[in-house]
């Protein structure tokens, strides 16, 4: 892959960076400096040399390229760029969704600040004066979304690579296939250089891994937090108050007008008349 293609790949990618959470800028930062920029700088000098430093101790012509393609039915460097524009898609692709709403709620704005605008009920709800983004609602969705398709993706690539050429490059390679006359022994370059070059780039991976579970996690967490918060804001709101200001304790007012019924008692001489006071009493106490 050519730098200005990595270029491009680097700055879409740059964008979604004021549409991430903390964990997802560093998500970024590991796949652009321990995955793009090792992989261009240093995949050509170490694996250079991959199938011109393949030998067999034959001289069967196709033999060696035979061999070759059953060792690495794909090259380590082809595939590790697979990955990571397999693994970046999805982010692109919750990019051009935050985008679109972005530019929804620009031409909201204008219409609102346009007169008779403010006769609008909708009002922008994901983005502020700032067009920085509000991960919730829809974008949540599509976030969460993203992060699973490069978890699975992720953990896909990585035993993908364990099943064709595992995770340590030997030294000798016996190879029996046609045109072979025999089994012979094909030996790679540096093995060791390149066993050192696979283990960082699979740590690398795990580490995007790790990091893309801990970003479920936290999402799940917060919307979790800010549901209960929400919730126990509604209940002791105005229309939904609490238990204890149900209660209604006597005012001024109250006590004036017990002290009004209490000269009414003491001026009735009738029993009639005194439960009658009696129950108004407990009427006005009570509203």
């Amino acid at each position: 892959m050519k730098e200005d293609d990595w270029g491009f790949l680097s700055t879409l990618l740059d964008k979604v960076q004021s549409h991430s959470t903390v964990i997802g800028k560093i998500w970024m930062s590991v796949l652009f400096l321990f995955r793009i920029m090792v992989l261009g700088a240093g995949a050509e000098s170490v694996w250079g040399d991959e199938q011109s430093g393949f030998i067999c101790n034959t001289q069967q012509p196709g033999c060696e390229n035979v061999c070759y393609d059953h060792v690495f039915p794909i090259s380590h460097i082809r595939f590790w760029v697979l990955q990571i524009i397999f693994v970046s898609t999805p982010t692109l692709v919750y990019l051009g969704h935050a985008m679109h709403v972005i530019s929804k709620e620009n031409k909201l704005r204008e219409k609102l600040a346009s007169p008779g605008g403010t006769r609008l009920l909708k009002m922008p709800k994901y983005t502020n004066e700032k067009g920085q983004v509000k991960i919730k609602g829809n974008l949540l969705g599509s976030y969460l979304t993203q992060l699973i398709v490069k978890i699975l993706i992720e953990a896909g690539f990585i035993v993908g690579q364990y099943y064709l050429y595992g995770f340590v490059m030997v030294p000798m390679f016996p190879c029996s296939r046609s045109p072979c006359p025999f089994t012979v022994e094909c030996y790679m370059s540096r093995p060791t250089e390149k066993t050192i070059f696979i283990i960082f780039m699979l740590v690398v991976a795990c580490v995007s891994l790790l990091l893309n579970f801990i970003e479920v996690f936290y999402l799940l967490c917060t919307r979790i937090r800010c549901g209960n918060k929400s919730r126990n804001q509604k209940m002791n709101s105005a229309e939904n108050p609490a238990s204890l200001s149900t209660l209604r304790w006597p005012t001024a007012e109250d006590s004036l007008k017990q002290n009004r019924m209490n000269m009414e008692l003491e001026g009735s001489q009738s029993i009639g008349g005194s439960l009658d006071g009696a129950k108004e009493e407990k009427r006005l106490l009570c509203h």
